[in-house]
């Protein structure tokens, strides 16, 4: 039986994640984000022609005026933040883990061991499909939704790399199997060597 260790970590030897090369999502993926916004714009264009349409007295021509102003200013706003944002998300492939990093104002990095990931899917919404892309989902116990989404990889990176990870899980799974057999097998002898000494 193993000797149960719990050593201090030197904290200053630990490797440095925020000088890891991280892999740019694709250019085109920014091009779907584009359509996205341009469909939520659209939408609350209609949305606001038909208020005009049932009554254009329900707002004073003051505020019209106004909505006409932030409407386009928004538009922009918007635009610029998620080009800013795109230019901020990266994400890397170690040995052990998989690292995600996204967030403009607020920076996120999402970190996933390996040995963690239980389920690995590949998502295509319609738009990515139009472009050749494709989204990479990781799941870890105890949740429904992904863990770690990494979108904008070009399908066919995708497809490795999904294929890379369920051979991870599928190595990690077999290595457990194998330690419970093991395990089993010496508990085994274990009892068998104790029921030959009981007996003599």
């Amino acid at each position: 039986m193993e000797e149960f260790k719990n050593e201090l970590i030197d904290i200053k030897t630990l490797p440095k994640f925020e000088e890891i090369q991280y892999n740019d999502l694709h250019p085109k993926y920014f091009r779907v984000i584009l359509i996205n916004i341009c469909i939520f714009f659209f939408i609350l264009l209609l949305g606001i022609i038909s208020v005009l349409y049932i009554n254009e007295e329900i707002f004073t021509n003051r505020i019209w005026l106004l909505i006409g102003i932030i409407y386009p200013i928004y538009l922009i706003i918007m635009i610029l933040y998620y080009n800013l944002s795109f230019k901020k998300r990266g994400y890397a492939f170690r040995t052990h883990d998989v690292i995600y990093k996204s967030g403009l104002i607020r920076e996120t990095t999402v970190i996933i061991p390996n040995n963690r990931v239980q389920h690995v899917a590949l998502h295509q919404g319609f738009f990515s499909r139009l472009f050749g892309l494709a989204t990479i989902e990781l799941f870890t116990a105890g949740g429904n939704s992904s863990d770690l989404k990494i979108p904008g990889l070009v399908y066919e990176e995708a497809l490795r790399i999904k294929s890379m990870i369920s051979l991870k899980i599928n190595d990690a799974v077999d290595k457990i199997e194998n330690k419970v057999e093991d395990e089993r097998v010496t508990n085994k002898e274990s009892q068998n060597i104790e029921e030959e000494n009981n007996e003599n």
